[in-house]
């Protein structure tokens, strides 16, 4: 709508990852020379970890641009929670493979043949694993499995594992050693730093053809304040301050004008806290005595009910205890109310 007003001949802030766009901070040069020195190796693992939007998937995708596609086939993947062997379908689907039946061995034998076809012909595959982080663990292990198809030493795939932070959660656990020994290289993208954040935002404008300045100095404070440096956050912000200067007939924005948009973002349904129901109070008992006399159960109930995480038999331990309390309060209430009425 406003690439026209501006002299744009593209979106400079669109949230679709566009490898020619790709800005390099220091950071993310890190994570894509992990990644090429992993391919330079050919075997183990890659992991890139980070918060949600701070540039993994862009990073994958650069990196695919790059390759040499005449020896390394490589296939993307983003993962959601796909049990071992739903995961195999997926990798079968994804390299565009036969298999004669719907089982378990049949997927292995056809992915292995494959990998063994294009060792013949001096290619190796790449497998890309977006969103790893919704992976179960035994699905992680498929993945380990896999890496062990070899032909004269040399590993047939290679995977790399993009995900958010969660993922490092799943790798630590102990029955991930042995995956753990096969990472070559690690890396964890976060945000930009507020330097960054200006020549992002610069970078991007002049990319889409405007070579002139369309904020004012003020700005980039304000921007990184309310982003906190995360490009897909900076790039929503962006994109209405633009709008907003098309409406306003605006070609240099303030930093008032950053307020204005900030204050329309923050006030827009996408932007608010969800707000729990609030629970209706109880009706009050006969004796307010009694009431008082009840507060050891709730408080009780209330750390029954937090113990999501904690282990079947302590759960069962508080569950028995909680059974012995209500009953000695039942009991101090029928002696309340025969005192009372006595």
């Amino acid at each position: 709508m406003y690439e026209a007003y501006y002299g744009f001949h593209d979106r400079p802030f669109q949230l679709t990852p566009n490898p020619q766009w790709f800005y390099a901070s220091k950071l993310h040069k890190r994570a894509l020379a992990y990644l090429q020195y992993g391919l330079s190796q050919g075997e183990g693992f890659i992991v890139i970890t980070g918060d949600v939007g701070t540039g993994k998937t862009t990073i994958a995708n650069q990196l695919l641009g790059k390759l040499d596609h005449q020896r390394i086939i490589a296939r993307q993947i983003v993962s959601s929670k796909l049990s071992p062997d739903d995961l195999l379908r997926m990798i079968a689907s994804v390299f565009q493979l036969s298999v004669k039946d719907n089982n378990k061995a049949a997927y292995l034998e056809a992915i292995s043949i494959y990998l063994t076809q294009l060792h013949q012909q001096n290619k190796r595959a790449l497998l890309i694993v977006d969103e790893a982080q919704n992976l179960p663990l035994e699905s992680v292990e498929e993945l380990r499995m896999l890496s062990n198809f070899q032909l004269a030493g040399k590993p047939l795939l290679q995977s790399f594992l993009l995900g958010q932070n969660e993922l490092n959660a799943i790798i630590q656990s102990p029955h991930m050693e042995q995956f753990r020994q096969r990472i070559i290289a690690s890396s964890n993208l976060s945000a930009l730093t507020p330097e960054d954040c200006q020549a992002y935002i610069e970078y991007r404008i002049v990319q889409a053809g405007v070579n002139r300045a369309l904020l004012e100095a003020a700005c980039f404070p304000l921007i990184y304040q309310f982003s906190q440096g995360i490009p897909r956050k900076i790039n929503n912000l962006m994109d209405r301050v633009l709008l907003f200067g098309f409406l306003e007939d605006k070609t240099l924005l303030s930093a008032q004008d950053i307020q204005e948009v900030i204050k329309e973002i923050r006030g827009e349904v996408a932007q608010q806290t969800p707000v729990q129901s609030e629970v209706p109070a109880p009706a009050p008992t006969t004796a307010p005595a009694v009431a008082n006399s009840l507060n050891p159960y709730h408080a009780m109930l209330s750390e029954l009910s937090g113990l999501l995480d904690n282990s079947l038999e302590h759960k069962i331990k508080m569950a028995k205890e909680l059974d012995i309390l209500i009953n000695q309060q039942h009991q101090q209430v029928i002696k309340k109310l025969d005192k009372d009425d006595n």
